[in-house]
């Protein structure tokens, strides 16, 4: 099943900041993040719980503000300070679309601040992988794809979860972001 992408404005003459970039960048990101996080179920990997399928998101989520800010450092080359800005719109947005969507599963609790610790993490990891305007590196992709199957394990049908994710989903997500990037800020 295709997940719908909204990357145009409905009021083109408008000027947008970076926080609206953001915003829509962040709703985006959600819906192609649980959208992927449904194909693997549907690909006949299992999850064990919602919390492990809340990890999987999580993880899509994290890859996805890294494929945008290599996108609007290195293709769209936004100076540091409107990156910046971008950036930090996207993450606290999804950090809300987080925060909301795990109070609803799992009860009150802070999941955006432990979101954001987790981010700052992995931005360490994926600061090693190349990006070209191609998108990630197969490294990168294999850093997503490892990330996916320490959450979800490596018994039975999930030993292969990386595979799916390194040359499916993977890609796929980076195509996406990078699209709906581009399409927002032209």
């Amino acid at each position: 099943m295709a997940v719908r992408i909204k990357s145009h404005w409905h009021n083109d003459e408008s000027d947008r900041s970076m926080a609206d970039v953001g915003s829509a960048l962040a709703f985006n990101a959600w819906r192609i993040a649980k959208d992927k996080a449904i194909n693997l179920h549907g690909e006949d990997f299992v999850y064990a719980d919602d919390r492990q399928r809340m990890g999987v998101i999580v993880e899509y989520l994290i890859f996805q503000v890294q494929v945008a800010d290599r996108t609007a450092h290195q293709l769209l080359e936004m100076d540091d300070e409107t990156r910046r800005s971008l950036v930090v719109s996207f993450v606290k947005n999804l950090a809300q679309h987080l925060q909301d969507n795990s109070e609803d599963l799992f009860g009150p609790g802070d999941y955006g601040s432990a979101f954001i610790a987790q981010l700052n993490q992995r931005v360490n990891d994926y600061a090693e992988y190349n990006f070209t305007a191609d998108g990630p590196s197969y490294p990168f992709y294999r850093h997503l794809g490892f990330e996916i199957q320490q959450i979800m394990g490596k018994e039975g049908e999930n030993r292969w979860v990386i595979d799916q994710v390194m040359d499916k989903d993977g890609p796929d997500v980076a195509k996406k972001m990078m699209r709906v990037l581009m399409d927002l800020t032209e």
